[in-house]
């Protein structure tokens, strides 16, 4: 009877989570859209004076990722654009992509880091993603663009965040955005700005889009809602939007054309109305967190885009915030479900002093399924509500992106990278220098469990840990944690190995950075490895 209870835990564990569940969350589209979070940092505003952006690709996205290497081509060359790649099981699987149409290719395209979204390149542009739906209305599937496409040229053909939006408005403008409502939160080594952009409607090709730079001292977050709202057209240094902003709003019956303009008003919600906010529970609890002088309340229609934070924010407290699951906060979910206290009474069957009379169940975790959920709510237990949290076991993986401007191109840009659910998953180093990545990322492991594809490697230990979390925890932890600290120890000594190695032999300084996130990547592996084989044994001996 053991094995077979420890095999159904097990198989439970290593479930993907699906399912909508009870949702207390203020996003419209509710579970179906809360799919990735964005956090952006100023130069100014970061502990070591980086440019930050984020991404947690929160869907059942593909996980292989590879550099890919910068191209000359001849004259006339053309480019095809497709669609369907997202769900594609490596670099050479094609099924069910889709060839949208053709545009003209440049002399020369630059390396970058091919992820679903793709995310660097050897100039440090960096690009996070978080899909911000918008109105039925403006969705146009006859244009070309999706858009991860946008992202894959404007890294391969841009060195500036200003340049890529630039690039992407023209494309757009001439071939069309086909996607639904996107906001890319775009940085180089100077300056980091969120762009939104929508269709333009089904019989338009297309779109409409606007960026706003987020000054240097301050922080701001985006997390699957339309955060832009006021359009300075008279500061052309930090504004930017496509020239037929205005008069799609007034066509379309979006604006009035006499109230004050404001973006995620016209283009985002269900109608104009005072009612429909700019922000969900997770922009909320993240500027908060950075910024708790500020007092943001979330009964206001409008949290400001980008706020100074308390103190400076470092690469860490990025990683630690798209991990979080509010602890601390009467949001988090494991902390709702109580059982009885087993220390509350002796063997003598007295009470014990200071122990309390009941305590949060070990089986108690912030990442519930749906159906558990479902279970308790349909039982009368009505606190235990989901509310979509920032780090969920869905994730596909996620990025934080450091870009340093006093640095060489190829060590000052670093994509810190965790597969499956940042809030227990380890990262590790991807530099813009970076050549090469280990055999095992070149896999997705989404549609099936293979030992060949990373993810599975953090998964199958995440899952186990999530059985009996409040014990587990104390395993995942420290490991967790160990391989984040390990980054930040390393990283001067790698900038300065590179470097000293670059100026006597350019090979071998390409070969060491190579092989650090090589080993640096197969020490997460080896680690998870071992925990998973570790919880393994405690949960089959645990019932």
């Amino acid at each position: 009877m053991k094995k077979h209870l420890a095999l159904i835990v097990w198989l439970m564990a290593a479930m993907p989570f699906s399912g909508s569940g009870q949702v207390d969350e203020t996003t419209r589209e509710g579970m179906a859209r809360m799919s990735c979070t964005s956090i952006m940092v100023g130069k100014k505003a970061s502990a070591d004076g980086s440019v930050i952006t984020s991404h947690t690709c929160d869907s059942w996205y593909r996980t292989w990722m590879k550099m890919v290497p910068a191209k000359d081509y001849a004259r006339d060359t053309v480019t095809a654009v497709y669609t369907g790649r997202m769900h594609t099981q490596s670099a050479d699987d094609s099924t069910k992509m889709y060839r949208k149409g053709v545009v003209p290719q440049v002399r020369h395209t630059y390396r970058y880091l091919d992820t679903a979204y793709p995310c660097l390149n050897e100039k440090q542009l960096g690009i996070g993603e978080t899909t911000i739906t918008g109105r039925k209305e403006l969705k146009n599937p006859n244009g070309m663009f999706m858009i991860e496409e946008l992202e894959r040229l404007a890294l391969e053909r841009c060195s500036t965040a200003r340049d890529a939006i630039r690039l992407m408005g023209d494309l757009v403008k001439q071939y069309g955005y086909g996607d639904s409502g996107e906001c890319l939160t775009i940085a180089d080594k100077n300056e980091v700005w969120i762009f939104e952009i929508f269709g333009e409607g089904p019989k338009r090709i297309g779109g409409v889009w606007a960026a706003v730079r987020i000054p240097d001292d301050e922080i701001a977050v985006s997390a699957n809602i339309c955060r832009i709202s006021k359009i300075d057209v008279n500061d052309k240094e930090n504004y930017m939007y496509s020239d037929n902003l205005f008069d799609v709003a007034r066509k379309l019956k979006l604006w009035d054309g006499k109230e004050e303009f404001c973006f995620w008003k016209a283009f985002s919600g269900s109608n104009y109305s005072k009612e429909v906010k700019n922000y969900s529970v997770r922009e909320h609890f993240i500027m908060n967190a950075l910024a708790p002088s500020k007092h943001l309340s979330d009964q206001v229609e409008n949290l400001p885009l980008s706020v100074k934070p308390d103190k400076k924010v470092s690469v860490e407290d990025v990683m630690r915030l798209l991990g979080s699951y509010y602890e601390g906060t009467a949001k988090n979910l494991s902390y709702r479900h109580k059982i009885p206290n087993p220390k509350r009474k002796g063997k003598d069957g007295k009470l014990v002093e200071n122990e309390p009379d009941s305590i949060v169940s070990p089986y108690s975790n912030p990442w519930m399924r749906p159906d558990e959920i479902n279970m308790y709510y349909a039982m009368g237990d009505s606190v235990m509500k989901n509310i979509r949290t920032v780090s969920v076991p869905w994730c596909a993986y996620s990025t934080v992106i450091q870009l340093r401007s006093w640095l060489p191109d190829e060590i000052g840009g670093v994509a810190w990278v965790a597969l499956d659910n940042p809030g227990e998953s380890p990262r590790f180093p991807i530099f813009a220098g970076n050549t090469q990545l280990p055999k095992l990322l070149e896999t997705c492991g989404q549609h099936v469990d293979r030992d060949d594809a990373a993810i599975w490697h953090y998964r199958k230990t995440n899952r186990l840990a999530t059985v009996r979390w409040g014990t587990y925890r104390k395993t995942l932890e420290p490991a967790r944690d160990y391989f984040i600290e390990k980054g930040m120890r390393e990283l001067p000594f790698v900038e300065q190995s590179w470097q000293e190695l670059q100026k006597q032999d350019k090979a071998k300084a390409q070969r060491m950075l190579n092989g650090y996130t090589a080993d640096f990547f197969c020490a997460t592996i080896a680690k998870w490895d071992e925990m998973a084989r570790y919880l393994w044994r405690q949960t089959w001996t645990g019932f």
